[in-house]
C-alpha cells in the first residue's frame, strides 16, 4: 500500500484536543470533589483535524478546511499544523465564535472530567461564504473528500450541497462520517459511514442482527443515492451495503480494547485513502477494519501507520487480500522512510532492542515504559544467529519469525526490525531515534548508540527492571522440572 501520491480534502469541525494529566491526593474541603495536582498536558488536533492526522500517519497528504476563532487555541492549532507540515491556508477564522477545545483531565489513568469550550450558534453568511471559498480553492488539488461531521456547525446544509456537487462534477469521491440523522443531507456522497447509533437513529428503529443492518444500509443507500453505506459495528465488525452488490459483513479481530477514541476517524481516513489508491470498497473496508483494530488498542486519540495496518491484516489472515500481506519484520529502507514520516509529523521516535526470546512480564514492563516516553516505538530483535553468538547454541528457544510475531502483536510496539550483528549500532546510526531506551541493568555510558542519539539531539533513558523475571530463569525452571 502506498498513499504518498494521494491528497484528501478534510472538511469538518476542527477542534483542539487537550489531555491534562494530574495526581489526586485528597478530596476538596469545599465540595466532595477530587483536588487535581496538574503535572503535564498533551495537545493535538481533534475532530476533523484528527482525520487529517490519520491520513498523514498512513502516508497520505491532506488539506484541512474548518473554522477557528481569533484566540489562543487557534494559535495552538496553527502551530500543530505547521509541525505536521499541514497548510493552514484553507482554515477560516471566525469573528463570531471561539475555537472548539475539548479538555480532558486524567488522573490514575482515568478521565476525571471533560470541559468543552465551543459555540453552537448557527453559521453566519460570512462564515459559510468563507468555507465555500476555501473549498473552491482546494478541490482542484485533491483526489478525494472526507466530510467529518461532528455536529458543531461547519457541515451546514448549504456547505454540504456545495462540496458534494463540486466533487461530483470533478469526479472526486466523497466519504462522509455523519452526525445528522437526516441522510438526505449527504445525497450523492460515494460512501457514508455511520456507526450503530447513527444508523439506528437514521432509520428510526434498533439494529440487532445482520439482517437489520443489511436492511438499514439499503434504506440509507436509497436516501443518499450514493454508491455505498458502511455501518461500523464496534466489536462486531462492519457491514457494507454497496449499490448492486451482495451485502458484506466482516468481524473485527478479538483483542483488548484500550480506548475507542478516534476509531471512526481512523476508519474513514483509511477507507478513503484505500479507495482513492484503487482498491475496491470491499477491499478498502478490510483495510479500514484492520486500522481500527490498531487504534482501539492504544490510549487516547491515536492514529495507525501502514506498518501497523499490514501487521493487523496479517493477524486477521484475510484470504481475500493476499496482496496486502506483509511479514511482521520491516526492512531497514522501509523503516527509514517510516521514521522520517513520523518525525515530519512531529512524533517522537523511540528505539529499544533485545532477544525477546520467551516473552515475560519483564519484557512487557520494559516496552510499556518505552512507549510512555515516545510517540512511536521501534523494537529491534537479534537474529537467531546473533542470539547463538551471544547466548550459546541452545538459544534461541523461539525462532526470529515467531518472536517478531509476538512482539508485533503488543500494543506498545509500532515497528519491528531484526539485526544480525552483536549490537544494533548500525540500525541506530541509520534511524537516529529521538529516544533510546534500555533496561536499568545498563550504565548510561555503556548503552550502545548513546553517542549517535545524543549527537542528534536525542536522549537515553534507562528503565527499571521488573524483578524476578528473565528468560534464562524460565529455561532453568523448565529444565529442572
Amino acid at each position: 500500500m502506498d498513499f504518498s501520491n494521494i491528497t484528501v480534502l478534510c472538511l469538518g469541525d476542527v477542534m483542539l484536543d487537550r489531555f491534562i494529566y494530574a495526581n489526586v491526593q485528597r478530596i476538596s474541603p469545599e465540595a466532595p470533589v477530587p483536588v487535581l495536582q496538574l503535572n503535564n498536558k498533551k495537545e493535538m488536533l481533534g475532530g476533523a483535524g484528527n482525520v487529517t492526522s490519520n491520513i498523514l500517519s498512513l502516508g497520505g497528504k491532506s488539506i484541512l478546511i474548518g473554522l477557528v476563532g481569533h484566540d489562543e487555541y487557534a494559535s495552538t492549532i496553527h502551530a500543530l499544523m505547521r509541525k505536521k507540515n499541514i497548510t493552514s491556508d484553507f482554515l477560516v477564522q471566525s469573528r463570531y465564535r471561539p475555537t472548539i477545545c475539548k479538555s480532558r483531565f486524567i488522573a490514575a489513568n482515568q478521565q476525571v472530567i471533560r470541559a468543552d469550550e465551543e459555540s453552537l450558534l448557527p453559521l453566519t453568511h460570512e462564515e459559510i461564504t468563507g468555507i465555500k471559498h476555501s473549498i473552491d480553492k482546494a478541490i482542484p488539488l485533491t483526489n478525494a473528500v472526507i466530510i467529518s461531521d461532528y455536529g458543531k456547525g461547519v457541515c451546514h446544509p448549504e456547505i454540504l450541497e456545495h462540496i458534494i456537487q463540486l466533487a461530483k462534477n470533478c469526479d472526486i469521491p466523497v466519504f462522509v462520517d455523519p452526525k445528522s440523522s437526516d441522510f438526505s443531507l449527504y445525497q450523492y456522497a460515494t460512501c457514508v459511514t455511520p456507526n450503530i447509533k447513527e444508523a439506528s437513529e437514521a432509520v428510526k428503529h434498533p439494529l440487532e442482527n445482520d439482517e437489520d443492518f443489511a436492511q438499514a444500509g439499503q434504506t440509507l443507500l436509497d436516501i443518499t443515492k450514493g454508491q455505498a453505506i458502511l455501518i461500523t459495528r464496534s466489536e462486531k465488525g462492519m457491514t457494507l451495503v454497496e449499490h448492486g452488490k451482495t451485502v458484506e459483513t466482516i468481524p473485527s479481530r478479538a483483542r483488548e480494547v484500550f480506548d475507542v477514541s478516534g476509531a471512526g476517524d481512523t476508519v474513514i481516513a483509511t477507507l478513503t485513502l484505500s479507495y482513492a489508491a484503487g482498491y475496491t470498497l470491499s477491499e478498502a473496508m478490510h483495510i479500514a477494519n484492520a486500522a481500527a483494530g490498531v487504534v482501539v488498542a492504544k490510549a487516547g486519540t491515536s492514529t495507525a501507520t501502514i506498518a501497523e495496518v499490514l501487521t493487523e491484516l496479517q493477524a486477521q489472515k484475510n484470504n481475500n487480500l493476499p496482496e496486502l500481506m506483509a511479514p511482521h519484520l520491516i526492512s531497514l529502507s522501509d523503516l527509514q522512510q517510516q521514521v522520517q514520516k513520523w518525525k515530519k509529523q512531529g512524533l517522537t521516535v523511540g528505539f529499544t532492542n533485545g532477544c525477546f526470546d520467551i516473552i515475560h512480564p519483564g519484557h512487557v514492563s520494559l516496552l510499556k515504559f518505552a512507549r510512555e516516553h515516545c510517540d512511536r516505538l521501534v523494537v529491534a530483535l537479534n537474529t537467531d544467529r546473533s542470539i547463538q553468538a551471544l547466548k550459546g547454541s541452545q538459544r534461541p528457544i523461539n525462532i526470529l519469525e515467531s518472536r517478531a510475531s509476538v512482539i508485533a502483536a503488543l500494543r506498545y510496539v509500532d515497528a519491528v526490525i531484526a539485526f544480525d550483528e552483536d549490537t544494533p549500532l548500525t540500525l541506530i546510526s541509520h534511524l537516529k531515534p529521538n529516544i533510546l531506551i534500555k533496561g536499568g541493568d545498563y550504565l548510561h555510558k555503556d548503552v550502545v548508540g548513546k553517542d549517535i542519539v545524543e549527537q542528534n539531539g536525542g536522549k537515553v533513558i534507562l528503565a527499571d527492571l521488573q524483578e524476578g523475571f528473565s528468560t534464562t530463569n524460565i529455561i532453568d525452571k523448565i529444565t529442572k522440572n
